[in-house]
């Protein structure tokens, strides 16, 4: 784990304005809060499937290749990387060691032999469950303590944090169903 060096802290604090602002908090008004609190809510919300993950010798890409695989089945390789904004290359050891174990299976296209569509598999399905498990419990935890009225506002927040000038399929499909949902 790496240390945190404060002493940056001291020095801008000398540099502070007579209202106790930095130069440049005073240049732009920085939300120092809500970054921090998503690093703290990131590194939580993924801890707990981490853990789970290190049993398998799996880490983060392999969980996420395993949520989209799961959540649309036939999913084609080609929009599993636009989603995960990541080469070939990076993309290629993840997803040989799930199929080579079992997690995901591999099939052709039906008029397009060229296509790859993933699929997980029963194995798959049960890991995805149980990291889906331990995610929404942490979820409802949180949405619990702001109530119902909040869970709306929540939702409004993380899609307005997506660049919506992307065209990701997979987010259109999520934007569609939240929305249809709601309907």
């Amino acid at each position: 784990m790496t240390d945190i060096n404060f002493l940056g802290a001291s020095a801008e604090a000398d540099s502070r304005g007579a209202d106790g602002s930095s130069a440049a908090s005073r240049a732009v008004d920085l939300r120092w809060d809500i970054i921090e609190l998503l690093f703290f809510a990131y590194r939580d919300f993924v801890g707990d499937a981490d853990h789970e993950l290190e049993a398998f010798g799996f880490g983060r890409a392999h969980h996420r290749v395993m949520h989209f695989v799961h959540r649309y089945p036939g999913l084609k390789v080609a929009d599993l990387l636009d989603v995960l904004r990541i080469t070939k290359q990076s993309l290629g050891r993840v997803l040989k060691q799930l199929l080579d174990e079992g997690y995901i299976v591999q099939k052709t296209g039906n008029n397009d032999r060229r296509q790859r569509l993933l699929y997980a598999t029963p194995k798959g399905e049960a890991l995805v469950g149980k990291l889906a498990g331990l995610q929404t419990d942490r979820i409802n935890r949180a949405l619990a303590e702001i109530g119902p009225a909040g869970t709306e506002t929540v939702r409004q927040f993380l899609r307005a944090m997506i660049d919506r000038d992307d065209p990701d399929k997979v987010l259109e499909t999520i934007f569609a169903a939240s929305t249809s949902a709601r309907g």
